[in-house]
């Protein structure tokens, strides 16, 4: 496996809006997984829409190649047989696209699918807007009710599996967050059938079984990290 170039991201209050949910196409779903994962029952799709709003949340700004501000939104399927220890399900990407080009090359480099594009969060009057654009074009919408309110302090670790120079690696990424006291999603649109996240799309009537509101997340890319089933990947 190559070795990676770059250290470790801090990324601090990041507004995130995470959700997971039953497919419309559970075989279309599944079959962007790779051979030797394993989807969970029910071939659950997770969605991942952020935004940093300024370099200084980032541990690398002011160097040449830092993040800079910038939005994401990633998809895909959480897997069988690789929770964390806090049985958090393992999580495979299919679809990461985001609006730094330095982060692009960053995840790119760990296995990640990124590509380009851009998200966008709006609260106001106790209803969120999350789109996600690509070349300008909105392929995704979410929208929620959210009271910020009293938030929850929460914190643990997520598990991304990616694939670098054909081999299988585990990735860490802790976490520590506030969560929005009242949160429940109103509708989750795929709006363009041609983008592959088509196949992601969610059943109709719409069965989230799993989501949060965070006015300020923070996280660490990528976190302890190594071949899957080593002692950094296991």
């Amino acid at each position: 496996m190559t070795g990676f170039a770059h250290a470790p991201q801090l990324i601090t209050d990041a507004r995130m809006l995470y959700l997971v949910w039953k497919p419309a196409d559970p075989a279309a779903a599944a079959a962007l997984v790779p051979g030797g994962l394993t989807p969970v029952d029910g071939n659950l799709c997770y969605m991942n829409q952020y935004i940093v709003d300024d370099e200084s949340q980032i541990s690398s700004a002011g160097e040449p190649d830092t993040f800079g501000a910038y939005s994401l939104t990633y998809l895909g399927l959480d897997l069988a047989g690789l929770d964390t220890e806090a049985g958090v399900p393992a999580r495979w990407w299919t679809h990461y696209m985001n609006s730094s080009e330095a982060m692009i090359r960053y995840a790119a480099a760990h296995g990640v699918p990124a590509t380009g594009g851009s998200t966008e969060l709006l609260l106001a009057g106790g209803t969120l807007t999350a789109t996600t654009l690509v070349d300008g074009n909105p392929i995704i919408r979410t929208t929620c009710d959210v009271v910020v309110g009293d938030v929850a302090h929460g914190t643990g670790q997520l598990r991304y599996i990616t694939r670098v120079d054909g081999e299988l690696v585990s990735g860490r990424y802790p976490f520590v967050a506030d969560f929005a006291e009242q949160f429940a999603v109103v509708s989750l649109d795929f709006l363009d059938a041609a983008h592959p996240t088509w196949a992601l799309r969610p059943a109709d009537p719409l069965e989230v079984t799993f989501g949060f509101y965070s006015p300020a997340i923070s996280f660490c890319y990528p976190g302890g990290e190594g071949p899957l089933g080593s002692a950094h990947g296991s």
